[in-house]
């Protein structure tokens, strides 16, 4: 299922600018998940926002994001404020909305490379796994989540959803279907792809929407797509869930790190 030319988040979804510091987007139905639009493309579209705001194209740092309401189908409204911090940082806030009502807000932490005394560190390596060409397509139920459609999945290790696993973790290879340069909005819908990662514990699937996301991005990819997601759930209890994922692309080098905390709803 893979094109030729790869097509921009913003053409993808529509992201236009609307006058001063406001755009709008529309998610189609095919990138719903459990109840509405993928809460990976809401942050993704954030993340977007945020770089038009900004005054100079500036590599995106950090993403702290808080879901603040039900979104809908209808059209994503979105208004962004950015302020310099220093000479080599950009923090933009961004806001979603619907009809005048918040959907998500979030703070996107934009920032030049400069030299440094301190010697680079490029991160935990990618664990070793099966190349993506040796493991098997794995496909989300699109009955249950429509997004699916749009996630090349194939297990690399670990167990899979819904087979009562001991170990809370899955790792897998994905790629976006279209597919869309490997950039910070891209990894935001790749690190909210995988369901969550307490899923292979279960025998039935249950309601585990995320409440808030931070993701903070190490590099730029050296290979193409696809890359290597790792969620492993860090804690569960008391009607919430924490999980901890990690993305590296082909040649091992970490993108990007995540955290979701999500409720429980069964």
């Amino acid at each position: 299922m893979k094109q030729l030319t790869k097509r921009t988040l913003a053409e993808e979804f529509a992201l236009t600018e609307t006058g001063t510091a406001g755009w709008q987007a529309r998610v189609d139905r095919s990138w719903r998940g459990w109840t509405g639009p993928h809460g990976g493309v809401i942050a993704a579209l954030l993340i977007e926002v945020a770089r038009a705001a900004a005054a100079e194209p500036l590599p995106v740092r950090a993403v702290d994001l808080r879901f603040l309401g039900r979104p809908t189908d209808e059209v994503l409204t979105f208004h962004a404020t950015a302020r310099a911090v220093g000479r080599s940082t950009v923090v933009v806030e961004v806001g979603a909305e619907q009809d005048g009502s918040p959907v998500a807000g979030a703070s996107v932490t934009l920032g030049r490379a400069m030299a440094s005394g301190v010697a680079d560190y490029a991160g935990a390596p990618a664990p070793r796994v099966p190349d993506p060409d040796s493991c098997a397509h794995f496909a989300l139920p699109p009955e249950i989540v429509p997004v699916g459609v749009h996630f090349d999945i194939r297990p690399a290790a670990g167990p899979r959803p819904l087979t009562g696993a001991d170990e809370p973790m899955m790792c897998a290879w994905i790629e976006l279907v279209p597919e869309l340069p490997t950039d910070a909005a891209a990894l935001a819908i790749l690190a909210d792809a995988l369901p969550p990662a307490v899923f292979p514990t279960l025998r039935a699937p249950v309601a585990i929407p995320t409440v808030a996301l931070s993701m903070h991005l190490h590099d730029a990819p050296t290979e193409s797509s696809p890359v290597l997601v790792r969620t492993v759930n860090a804690s569960t209890g008391g009607g919430w869930s924490v999980d901890d994922t990690s993305i590296w692309d082909r040649s091992g080098l970490l993108l990007a790190s995540a955290r979701q905390t999500r409720r429980v709803l069964g």
